[in-house]
């Protein structure tokens, strides 16, 4: 299907639900990712690849739960065709009226409109229609059993932090919903413009991992008591020195059998993979820092090589360390890359 796009240009225009009870971030993190979006137009000026359009349940403005208001362009019954539609999460998707006004608009929506998206528990809006039955979905972990429960047809994975099935694309809380507005970007208009975005934002243009490892550091430091309580902070301290797990075992006085068991079942995600976030986040620091190559930043985060350090970065982000750094490097110094 091609992407609708406005009478007056080539910009794709992308429609927002907005609802009373909405959650502010899950809307205002990709509404926020589309309009940075911009690539070249006449005159050296640069020019908007989206239209956004907000659209209510009624004429009403909607307050999110936490208290902005929101005035909606239109209304379900007067919104232009869309190439894309951003369907938020928030409390007030959950109560039955403005669900059965939603579902039954999407379902004469669908077969019109080239992506739908659900972001965080969005997917309480359109897992109603019955479109998403036998796909693959995620939403927010905490939200994933329920879901799984009320609509047993979709095929619920708590861990992802977004997914594509077909035209239809759900991600998990708040700020996932920006990762998966950067992957929409980088589909419409190529991985420049979306590292642009990630750039404008702060933000990577790629996450690796699924949710529990993205809040792993999080709960390693809160839930953790006597030996591992500063563990975390000792590991992203020793970056540059191996750190296998006998010698992570032994600074909190156990078994490396017992230490990685341990470890797993807390985190939901291994020692090694630990650290290897740890080394690819502040890697991903160092490398917006002037004067500093490829080789001396894979050596400080504990890489034995450059090439190593290279495919790991690649795999890791989808992009290489020298592409990263053109993105985010600070513009006020001088930066020597190894190639």
């Amino acid at each position: 299907m091609r992407a609708m796009r406005h009478a007056s240009d080539d910009r794709r225009r992308i429609g927002f639900i907005v609802f009373p009870g909405i959650t502010a971030l899950d809307f205002i993190g990709p509404m926020e990712a589309f309009a940075a979006a911009k690539i070249d137009g006449a005159e050296g000026r640069k020019r908007s690849c989206y239209e956004l359009t907000m659209i209510g349940v009624d004429r009403k403005p909607a307050a999110s739960e936490s208290g902005a208001v929101f005035r909606p362009h239109c209304t379900l019954e007067s919104a232009p065709p869309l190439d894309t539609v951003v369907i938020p999460g928030g409390v007030g998707l959950r109560k039955p009226a403005t669900t059965r006004k939603l579902t039954a608009w999407l379902m004469q929506r669908v077969h019109h409109t080239r992506r739908i998206v659900s972001v965080c528990t969005g997917i309480y809006g359109l897992a109603p229609t019955g479109l998403l039955d036998g796909r693959r979905v995620t939403t927010h972990w905490a939200y994933a059993r329920d879901v799984a429960q009320r609509f047993p047809k979709l095929l619920v994975d708590a861990n992802a932090l977004f997914l594509k099935d077909g035209k239809f694309y759900t991600s998990a809380g708040i700020t996932a919903g920006i990762d998966v507005t950067l992957a929409l970007i980088e589909e419409d208009f190529g991985p420049g413009v979306a590292l642009s975005v990630a750039r404008e934002l702060v933000v990577y243009l790629k996450r690796s991992g699924d949710q529990a490892q993205f809040s792993d550091p999080l709960r390693f430091q809160s839930r953790s008591a006597g030996g591992f309580a500063d563990l975390a902070a000792w590991i992203r301290q020793n970056l540059g020195r191996p750190l296998p797990v006998d010698q992570l075992a032994q600074r909190v006085a156990l078994g490396p059998r017992h230490f990685s068991r341990r470890f797993k079942a807390t985190f939901d995600v291994s020692p090694a993979e630990f650290v290897e976030l740890q080394r690819m986040n502040e890697a991903c620091h160092r490398l917006t820092l002037p004067r500093t190559s490829i080789d001396s930043v894979a050596r400080s985060v504990g890489f034995k090589s450059a090439d190593v350090f290279r495919r790991a970065f690649e795999r890791r982000f989808g992009v290489t360390p020298t592409a990263y750094r053109r993105q985010f490097a600070s513009t006020g110094g001088s930066i020597k890359v190894k190639s």
